[in-house]
């Protein structure tokens, strides 16, 4: 089993900036990919970064600029570095890592249990 801990949340005012981290642990061969997603109050789940072992990032259009995504693959964690926060991007934030538990099986996908990020306006 592979566990995700996402930490770095918290209240920030608008303008500010908060950085998110995600350290995965357990039988990890190796991570394949990284996700951040977010879910506000009354909203579907959203897609906010990735970025894969080989270090190609991919952010929302929404929010390519302000988000970035990075990853420490020797320490099996990644990053979410968040600036010029607002309101609207007052949500819960979740990992995600595609682990391939040995070096012959599929990579499966595991989700941490969210971090809470909430902007002052």
């Amino acid at each position: 089993q592979v566990q995700l801990q996402e930490s770095g949340g918290g209240l920030v005012q608008a303008g500010g900036s908060l950085g998110l981290s995600c350290a995965a642990s357990g039988r990890i061969f190796s991570i394949r990919a990284w996700g951040w997603y977010r879910q506000a109050p009354g909203k579907q789940r959203e897609l906010v970064a990735t970025v894969t072992s080989g270090g190609r990032t991919h952010a929302a259009d929404s929010l390519q600029g302000r988000f970035t995504i990075s990853r420490d693959n020797a320490k099996n964690t990644v990053f979410l570095q968040m600036n010029s926060l607002k309101s609207e991007d007052t949500a819960v934030y979740y990992c995600t890592a595609a682990v391939a538990s040995d070096s012959r099986g599929p990579a499966r996908d595991y989700w941490g249990q969210g971090t809470q990020v909430t902007v002052s306006s």
